[in-house]
């Protein structure tokens, strides 16, 4: 597997970003052995490791990094809490597997699943927003006897969801032929308004696409107008420090094209049998979604009413925030996490 590794240097003077690196090597794919995890036959992974205590496992998305909880950790280790925070394999200090096929959702399952195993993380708290969470629920239900509690925060479990068996082929054919028939869009803003203004019900074709094919597809924009004018420049350049060019980018690029929304994507499968766990499952289960973020929108309702373990908690919603909450109200999901986490304490 072809692979990149940014410079340590472009990581030098990050503001709030003082944390010491951790590292450890994953399988090259899902498939791969993982018996030997040679430097030459697998993948290295980024992890920060701070505090003492109970375990609270911080899954970032696309395309953000581990940066993204720069301002969450302190509050969550000032709390009692030993928090880990990997670099998804693509992103911020991991390796960067340079080909897209590289990046498949059942890959980015096996890399974090074997951080976990490594690490013989016990009792965890995942607390988890976007691609983390696609991830992060999967590593959970088919590894229960490690987790203790779940906060979800802007993601979901796409699995097709009402779609009859005999419907999925016509309507994927529908989905990737208007798929086709969309422009590109040019920059973040361009793709921002046509997601907004998409009344098919398939706005999130426009961000595939612009990540898939736009030539300004830039992580560091993406963050930057997703912040809502709350980055300094210092922090914007810290969002696209692990991304110094294209060959960078791969994983970057590829996330949003596995998110299953088509009804016949292969990752459907694994995760409606992580649904099943999940409506069975009695792990304590808060949301902790934003209300002004287009892109989950509604989101937790189906948590809230599937997932046993969500009955009776103080679900809240962050007002104000967009779709990278951590970076945008870090006290008010700490302070929900902390008191989630004491309000149910392990049996």
């Amino acid at each position: 597997m072809d692979k990149v590794r940014t410079d340590d240097s472009r990581f030098e003077n990050l503001p709030d970003y003082s944390f010491e690196p951790n590292y450890l090597q994953v399988p090259f794919s899902d498939t791969s052995s993982k018996d030997s995890l040679s430097e030459e036959n697998s993948l290295r992974m980024h992890y920060l490791d701070e505090g003492e205590g109970q375990v609270i496992l911080c899954m970032h998305g696309q395309p953000s990094w581990s940066y993204l909880y720069r301002k969450m950790i302190p509050l969550l280790v000032a709390g009692g809490y030993r928090v880990i925070a990997p670099d998804l394999i693509g992103f911020g200090k991991s390796d960067k597997p340079t080909k897209r096929e590289s990046y498949t959702y059942a890959n980015h399952v096996t890399w974090v699943k074997s951080l976990v195993e490594q690490l013989d993380l016990t009792a965890i708290t995942l607390f988890c927003q976007d691609w983390g969470g696609l991830i992060g629920l999967r590593v959970a239900t088919e590894n229960q006897h490690r987790f203790a509690r779940i906060v979800t925060a802007n993601t979901g479990l796409p699995d097709a969801q009402g779609i009859a068996d005999d419907k999925i082929e016509e309507i994927s054919t529908q989905m990737r032929a208007y798929y086709d028939s969309i422009a590109i869009p040019a920059n973040p803003a361009e793709m921002a308004m046509a997601m907004a203004s998409d009344k098919t019900g398939m706005g999130f074709m426009h961000w595939v696409k612009y990540c898939d094919q736009s030539a300004e597809f830039s992580p560091q924009a993406v963050l930057t107008m997703s912040g809502a004018g709350q980055l300094n420049e210092a922090e914007q350049q810290a969002y696209g420090a692990p991304f110094p060019d294209e060959t960078y980018l791969a994983g970057g690029r590829q996330f949003p094209s596995l998110v299953p929304i088509i009804p016949d994507n292969p990752a459907i499968k694994a995760n409606r049998a992580a649904w099943k766990v999940l409506e069975q499952w009695d792990i304590p289960f808060l949301t902790a979604f934003s209300d002004s973020d287009p892109v989950t929108k509604g989101g937790h309702v189906r948590f809230q009413e599937s997932v046993p373990g969500a009955k009776g908690q103080a679900h809240v919603t962050i007002k104000g925030a967009g779709h990278f909450l951590q970076d945008q109200a870090p006290v008010e999901l700490a302070e929900a996490t902390m008191n989630f986490i004491t309000a149910n304490p392990v049996k």
